[in-house]
């Protein structure tokens, strides 16, 4: 029996983190949220998912300071990552091009449908 996807939704809007969760968990997926960047690490560490769904911009700690972060700690080296924002990708922070992200989705465009959708197809890619 394969092993459900760990899934951490990291979002500082509280609806919107809980129809991600709720839509990620009807899809089958063990799913925990945070609602900033330094709960987001936390969980993430307690956790250890499979995938990441990111928001950058969030108050104590932006997303692209959180993911480096995790990309620095040698088991944050090889979570995925997608993230979720309203801010266009020609205005996203420069620092995300090396901090290896697998998806960059504007979040007005995308139903949570979609998003677990996405989620599956990087996941797909991940087996070994």
């Amino acid at each position: 029996m394969p092993t459900t996807i760990k899934v951490v939704v990291v979002e500082d809007d509280s609806d919107l983190q809980f129809l991600y969760k709720l839509k990620l968990e009807h899809e089958g997926f063990e799913v925990l949220g945070a609602g900033n960047g330094v709960e987001g690490l936390a969980v993430i560490e307690a956790m250890r998912p499979d995938i990441v769904l990111l928001d950058l911009m969030m108050p104590v700690m932006s997303g692209p300071e959180m993911l480096a972060h995790l990309r620095s700690k040698e088991w944050g080296g090889t979570v995925r990552v997608i993230v979720l924002t309203n801010i266009s990708k020609d205005e996203a922070p420069a620092a995300l091009r090396f901090l290896r992200v697998d998806r960059y989705v504007v979040k007005a465009h995308h139903t949570p449908a979609q998003i677990a959708q996405m989620v599956r197809e990087i996941m797909d890619t991940n087996v070994t």
